[in-house]
């Protein structure tokens, strides 16, 4: 084959792929949509076969925005598989008609799989303005970073009849209060009184295994590039960490959720052991040689002899995990004791 025909098949070849590429793209998209408004249409006819008539109305405070919910939510939109989870172990899976942000998810714990498994999905990653006001829902779930600039704006929801409660908590007690919430919202308070009871039980259990004890200097890594990705001292995994027997040595940072620090800081905190977020990408195992093969965090002794513990991002969200990821956590930060 001469040059001229080879680099024609060649731009033939990538135009195919790319065509390929976004046609599966929007067939994906397409079964997305049509599984989101079949689940709405379904819960819409059995909605209509049984009203609802013992409802009374509820005024919610969402961390300072209030609003009157006067009927019991069916259709549901979940943002954050940490608010899709806490659903299912709440009993009320069944309500949702699409989720997103799965793309921070490594699967739902085993018990609750089957029915997570059901639960169709409106966008992978972020939730779009078009999908959310075409999907039929009444009522959103979600995580706060889905709202707000550059994100959904809830008074535009507001405006198109959807509920908005943003899933924000920064202490053991909001969450709890979230889950309450829930409670009343889905008329389900026995299910949430029970699941906050048996979080309560299992976390004041590893808090007395753990009392006593040094705290163990913890850096969560979530990603690195120009300096280590990090949470603060009010960030929700801050106060996992804490009840785990561990200590996140930027806890001292309390202006924002969220920084990035320079790899010489995290050398002069000198923390015992690493924690690593699981999502989608980089690996945990890209991570790991991230860390071996810089030259600051390669001097530090955790780095040296391992000390790398792993965990879902999901599991480090509000949500249904609390007791799970303080357990989990506890068993990294004290081997010894397991």
């Amino acid at each position: 084959m001469i040059k001229g025909e080879e680099s024609k098949m060649k731009k033939k070849s990538i135009i195919t792929l790319m065509v390929m590429a976004l046609l599966g793209s929007t067939m994906l998209s397409a079964c997305n949509v049509t599984k989101v408004e079949d689940k709405a249409a379904s819960i819409e006819t059995a909605g209509s076969e049984e009203a609802d008539t013992q409802y009374e109305p509820i005024t919610i405070d969402n961390y300072g925005r209030e609003f009157v919910i006067k009927e019991k939510p069916q259709k549901v939109l979940t943002f954050g598989p940490n608010c899709s989870e806490l659903f299912v172990a709440l009993g009320i899976s069944e309500l949702i008609v699409g989720n997103a942000l799965d793309n921070h998810s490594r699967g739902p714990l085993p018990e609750y799989k089957e029915a997570y498994d059901q639960i169709p999905e409106l966008t992978y990653a972020e939730a779009n303005r078009e999908a959310v006001l075409t999907s039929g829902t009444d009522f959103i779930y979600g995580i706060d970073w889905g709202f707000g600039e550059g994100a959904l704006d809830i008074e535009e929801l507001e405006d198109n009849e959807i509920t908005v409660y943003v899933n924000a908590a920064t202490t053991m007690e909001e969450i709890y209060q979230e889950i309450t919430d829930l409670g009343n919202i889905f008329q389900i308070q026995e299910n949430a009184e029970k699941f906050i009871a048996d979080q309560k039980t299992r976390i004041k259990a590893i808090e007395e295994k753990v009392s006593g004890k040094e705290p163990v200097k913890v850096l969560v890594y979530d990603s690195g590039n120009s300096g280590v990705f990090t949470c603060s001292g009010t960030n929700f995994e801050s106060l996992l960490i804490s009840l785990a027997g561990g200590k996140n040595v930027f806890d001292d940072v309390t202006d924002k959720q969220w920084l990035t620090v320079s790899y010489e800081e995290v050398l002069a905190r000198e923390p015992d052991i690493i924690v690593i977020h699981d999502y989608d990408v980089p690996s945990v195992e890209e991570k790991i040689e991230e860390i071996k093969n810089n030259a600051t965090l390669a001097q530090l002794e955790c780095v040296k002899n391992e000390r790398f513990a792993v965990i879902e991002l999901e599991s480090v969200l509000p949500g249904d995990r609390m007791a799970y990821s303080v357990e989990k956590l506890a068993a990294a930060f004290y081997p010894e004791a397991n």
